[in-house]
């Protein structure tokens, strides 16, 4: 098993927070709770936070992280990421489906 971070650069650049965004970082332990979570899946999530302003749900040193439940495909999933300050990446701590939730990013 690998356990080293995943790092991918986005096709197209994106805005997250009015941060230009150029890529991925995504933790090992993504996807554990569910075989279906693929990091095609988790960039296609990152992706519709394009244009959108979230407020952190905590700051630790240089890092915000924020909870974002996200409407895909019919199905919502909730995404847990972080955003380094004056870096240009998203970091995706954890996503998996949630079932009965409502969404914030459609």
């Amino acid at each position: 098993m690998n356990k080293h971070r995943k790092t991918y650069a986005l096709k197209k650049n994106i805005y997250v927070n009015g941060l230009l965004v150029a890529g991925i970082i995504i933790d090992p332990h993504v996807g554990k709770q569910e075989d279906q979570i693929t990091d095609e899946l988790i960039t296609s999530l990152v992706m519709l936070l394009d244009g959108k302003s979230f407020a952190p749900t905590a700051e630790r040193g240089e890092f915000s992280y924020f909870l974002s439940r996200v409407l895909f495909e019919t199905k919502v999933y909730r995404l847990v990421w972080l955003q380094e300050r004056n870096q240009f990446y998203v970091g995706v701590i954890t996503a998996f489906k949630e079932k009965g939730a409502t969404h914030d990013v459609p």
